[in-house]
């Protein structure tokens, strides 16, 4: 599967008062094009960073180093007018919170139609008849009544409906969604991630889906991202991840996950949290968590190893194979 987005070495920096913390350190990983790929791990793994960074969404406190190669470009190599057209064109992102994403005092229409504004020309009657097409794409009833309407008048389901619709506008290559199901009902959950799996086959678009919940990814990924303090601690194809992973994360992660249903068996869970920005050890960075810890893990980081063709791990257990170049 050819790839349409490839990053490489990607490091994110956010400067303070007290100085530069790295947040995201040496991310590797590739997207295909169609493919949906899921990045998986805890709260305050970098998952989110990583994709504001993909977009230059970081803010005037952070920076990024490495390459993120979209189109024959580095993005991090563009000016901030250049990411202005690659933004909601080429790449689009569901952000976390429909809730707070929207603006409270324009229309549902007024806000997807200044994406279509910003990337395409077309009339004002032109540009009202495709919003009221994404609408009913995205499966909102009375679509026309809606158009008029303002966020606070929508339920939590419909606000990410929205979301979408406007992500979807320009048809992008990149699709990169941040939690879309968070702070919605089960119900509405399935349905989000429904119309997220439909309209990707429609579109042929490639998603980055991040996510905590592995019922997510065994439901929508072709392939997943292991991401630990800010590193990627393996990469695997999802049915691998998911029967057998290999770095104690992600074993941690699938077996605390409630996949099969079973009211005998007891939930494991992973002991500890994971260490803040600015205060990763020197060895690995799971070490002080990880029941099958060694004295070189103490001492000194590895490196991700490619285990086979579609497998890497960042761990010691496996000892010295081939580092991914």
């Amino acid at each position: 599967m050819p790839s349409i987005l490839k990053v490489k070495g990607l490091s994110t920096t956010f400067s303070g008062k007290h100085g530069d913390t790295t947040v995201v350190d040496g991310v590797d990983f590739e997207l295909g094009k169609g493919e949906i790929l899921g990045i998986v791990g805890e709260s305050g793994c970098g998952k989110s960073v990583t994709s504001l960074s993909i977009l230059q969404l970081l803010g005037k406190k952070g920076e990024s180093s490495g390459v993120i190669q979209f189109n024959d470009m580095n993005l991090l190599e563009q000016s901030e007018k250049a990411m202005r057209g690659i933004r909601g064109r080429d790449i689009s992102m569901i952000f976390q919170d429909p809730m707070s994403s929207l603006n409270p005092i324009l229309t549902i229409g007024k806000q997807i139609g200044e994406m279509i504004e910003i990337h395409e020309e077309a009339s004002g009657a032109e540009r009202k008849l495709k919003v009221i097409g994404l609408l009913k794409k995205v499966g909102i009833p009375r679509a026309e009544e809606i158009y008029r309407e303002y966020p606070h008048r929508l339920s939590g389901g419909m606000k990410q409906r929205v979301m979408i619709a406007m992500a979807i506008a320009c048809n992008p290559a990149v699709l990169i969604a941040d939690e879309p199901t968070t702070a919605l009902d089960v119900t509405i959950q399935a349905q989000v991630l429904d119309l997220l799996k439909g309209l990707q086959k429609e579109l042929n678009m490639s998603i980055i889906l991040i996510t905590h919940d592995l019922g997510v990814v065994a439901e929508m990924c072709d392939r997943v991202v292991v991401m630990y303090a800010g590193q990627v601690v393996e990469t695997a194809d999802t049915r691998t991840l998911l029967r057998s992973p290999k770095h104690p994360y992600a074993k941690g992660l699938v077996h605390s996950a409630s996949l099969v249903s079973n009211e005998n068996k007891r939930l494991n869970s992973i002991p500890g949290q994971v260490p803040l920005p600015g205060q990763f050890s020197s060895g690995c960075r799971f070490a002080d968590r990880c029941e099958y810890v060694l004295d070189v893990c103490r001492r000194s980081q590895p490196s991700l190893s490619k285990l086979d063709k579609n497998t890497t791990c960042r761990c010691w257990l496996y000892g010295s194979k081939e580092a991914v170049q």
